[in-house]
């Protein structure tokens, strides 16, 4: 068994409260059902949760829509504290798309805004995805932006010194749930006194100043206090950090902290096994915190190349080393919440506990506590024919419970100094690892069709933008300029599954005005992309029938320029890109999908280097609650098949509503997809990137 040395093991739990420096809060909307009732207006009905809090956590979310140009209308979130309202808007092409569509918005109205929420304001862009299936149409959309609320509780001048909890979090992924004997986050207001403080083993349940962490069954009963990994009240930002005792059963709990007074509860609920990883840009998503295994006494960072930062050792991964990966939430453990130093393995005791890296499954060699409280670690084996890259997707599961979605990195062979990721340089690689960021233009022509009840339906879009990343983002930037992982498959769990694996993060950049022309037969001329409040850019190329919108033109073969005009960050830029006919899939999608049988995909057409992506996702509805999981596989259109795994497929539930998409994109190379474009403080942009995705889909049955 490999043992945590004591060093990482503490950096772990000192990036938790890094963590914690955050004035935003991500709203997210799922699965939310547009129901039409006048032909081209109706209503939008889901749930929303904030992350953090503001201060409530979320409630019923209701707009009245129209559909036109966009999905757009007045919405109201009714929560414990008052009701927050203002208008909503979504591109039209949402409402069939199971890529992440930007150019949405949420605008907070004080006016209309009731109690807490009474004068709020703020703007937040969205991202989201769509489907049109038996059951109609269906939108989730989340983003991320600063909302001042109104109140004498939410932000808007307030002068109570009551301990006030805006969110209860994982301590690994940052999500919602709490699993017993796990370490977990409190976030809010005036939880303790100033300055920072650490507590070893044996932890308190209070310090000496009087500040707990209770957690009391909402069915009542007595509570329990938890103990105490560090309280934080620095530069206005005020959070906790506490290990759940085991004992805690799972189930509903009001959780409150005192501090000289008591916070109104914030309702919690605790589950058996929860697992999340921790990841060096400690936020969750992105490189995982995991080390390579190079003799009894190097464990070294997982990182892109080999050298070191700040005295600690780094490298890539290697096919066949030994590997350890740490995080939070395997389940509990009896009698060990608080021992100095607790040993248990829950792979051998009942649990069966799995490392996906790029796809393939492996078996832990061991998963538990290792001598770290709360904390858990999980060492495994690379087989010696893994995927290898610098982004490969990685993630653990408990009894086929998920982990957040992460990556690490893998070099080639036993001698490589450095993993390989196409468009990315060896010094670049470097550069990331010591602190150094990559600025990318990503821009895509995207066009699908699939039939829905017998009726044909194409959109197409043109979307992208320009961002800059830092080195744990790295999954970000390189999604933006190629579809990674070539030949491999990853699993993107129900609670991201908006989003592509690790691509949170990045500063997005203002380019000016940028238009698109294309070939004959597109009737596309200098279509105007429209930007929106982030500095994402997308237009409506083909609307679905019967609904207004779009720009009228059709992606077809030939040439596509985009042309920008320059703004505030990047000046003025040209780029090209030629499509050649979309892949045919022999025989169509499938009806049906047997899971436990795998599925292989043929198809004919493309150039042998262009990349094909297929994108499958399965849901389940509990009451008015949709859960949907999604599959992404990559390779290249010359390998004509390609079998999704059995063992990718088992973790999609089985449902008579899906969706698959074969989607093709032209490798991008000098002249063809490849551009620059100048910086406005100096220099260039490090990659810039032009996409044309064509492709079908279907709404299979997975059973």
């Amino acid at each position: 068994m490999f043992r945590t040395p004591a060093v990482l093991s503490m950096a772990v739990l000192i990036s938790a409260a890094a963590h914690a420096a955050t004035t935003t809060t991500t709203v997210s909307v799922k699965d939310a059902t547009v129901s039409l009732t006048g032909g081209t207006s109706g209503t939008a009905s889901g749930q929303a949760t904030f992350t953090p809090g503001i201060p409530d956590t979320g409630g019923p979310f209701v707009a009245t829509v129209t559909l036109g140009t966009a999905v757009s209308g007045p919405f109201t979130i009714k929560m414990s504290g008052g009701t927050l309202a203002g208008t909503v808007s979504l591109p039209t092409e949402i409402l069939s798309s199971t890529t992440p569509v930007t150019g949405g918005s949420m605008v907070i109205s004080g006016s209309t805004s009731t109690g807490t929420y009474a004068g709020a304001s703020g703007t937040i862009p969205l991202t989201g995805t769509g489907s049109i299936g038996v059951s109609g149409l269906s939108v989730s959309f989340s983003g991320t932006g600063a909302i001042t609320t109104g109140g004498t509780s939410g932000g808007g001048g307030g002068t109570s010194t009551a301990p006030v909890i805006s969110d209860v979090l994982d301590g690994a992924g940052y999500t919602k749930n709490i699993a017993q004997g796990s370490i977990f986050v409190v976030k809010g207001s005036n939880l303790a006194g100033a300055g920072v403080t650490s507590y070893g083993v044996p932890r308190p349940t209070v310090t000496t100043s009087g500040v707990k962490i209770t957690f009391t069954p909402t069915g009542g009963g007595a509570g329990t206090d938890c103990y105490l990994v560090y309280t934080y009240n620095s530069g206005g930002v005020t959070q906790l950090a506490a290990i759940l005792p085991s004992s805690v059963a799972p189930g509903s709990y009001n959780v409150t902290v005192t501090n000289g007074t008591v916070s109104s509860p914030a309702t919690v609920t605790v589950v058996k096994a929860k697992p999340e990883l921790f990841t060096q840009s400690t936020d969750g998503t992105g490189l995982a915190t995991v080390q390579n295994v190079v003799t009894a006494t190097q464990y070294d960072l997982n990182r892109y190349t080999v050298g070191s930062v700040s005295g600690t050792s780094i490298s890539p991964a290697r096919p066949g080393q030994f590997m350890v990966a740490y995080g939070t939430g395997l389940g509990p453990l009896a009698g060990g919440d608080n021992s100095a130093s607790p040993v248990f393995d829950f792979s051998t005791n009942g649990s069966k506990v799995n490392v996906i890296v790029g796809g393939v499954t492996i078996p832990a060699l061991f998963a538990g506590r290792a001598g770290y409280a709360g904390e858990d670690q999980i060492n495994f084996q690379l087989p010696g024919n893994i995927p290898t890259g610098c982004t490969i997707s990685f993630q653990i599961s408990v009894d086929n419970i998920l982990s957040n979605a992460t990556f690490i990195a893998i070099a080639p062979d036993a001698t490589s100094s450095a993993c390989v990721l196409p468009g990315f340089t060896a010094d670049q690689l470097k550069g990331f690892d010591q602190g150094g960021s990559y600025t990318t233009g990503g821009f895509s022509l995207f066009s699908i069709s699939e039939t829905v009840q017998g009726q044909s339906l194409t959109v197409g879009q043109a979307s992208g933008a320009f961002t800059r990343f830092s080195g744990f983002q790295l999954a970000g930037a390189a999604s933006s300029n190629t579809l990674s992982n070539v030949g491999s498959c990853y699993i993107i769990p129900p609670s991201t599954s908006t989003s592509t694996v690790a691509t949170t993060g990045g500063t997005v950049l203002d380019a000016g005005a940028i238009t698109l022309n294309g070939p004959s037969g597109s009737n596309i001329a200098n279509l105007s992309l429209k930007q929106d409040a982030s500095n994402a850019y997308s237009a409506t190329l083909t609307s679905i029938p019967g609904l207004p919108g779009g720009a009228g033109g059709t992606i077809v073969a030939g040439q596509y320029t985009l042309n920008g005009a320059g703004g505030r960050d990047i000046g003025k830029f040209s780029a090209q890109v030629t499509l050649g006919a979309p892949l045919t899939v022999t025989g169509g999608l499938p009806a049906t999908v047997n899971r436990s049988a795998g599925l292989t995909l043929n198809w004919n057409g493309g150039n042998a280097s262009d990349i094909v992506e297929i994108l499958g996702s399965s849901s389940t509805i509990s009451g008015t609650t949709s859960t949907t999981t999604t599959f992404v596989c990559t390779t290249t259109a010359g390998q004509k098949s390609f079998t999704v795994p059995a063992s990718i497929l088992t973790q999609l539930p089985a449902s008579t509503s899906g969706s698959l998409e074969v989607i093709s994109s032209v490798n991008p190379t000098s002249g063809n997809g490849l551009f620059s474009a100048p910086l406005v403080a100096g220099g260039t942009i490090d990659g810039g990137f032009f996409f044309g995705l064509t492709g079908v889909g279907g709404t299979p049955i997975y059973q």
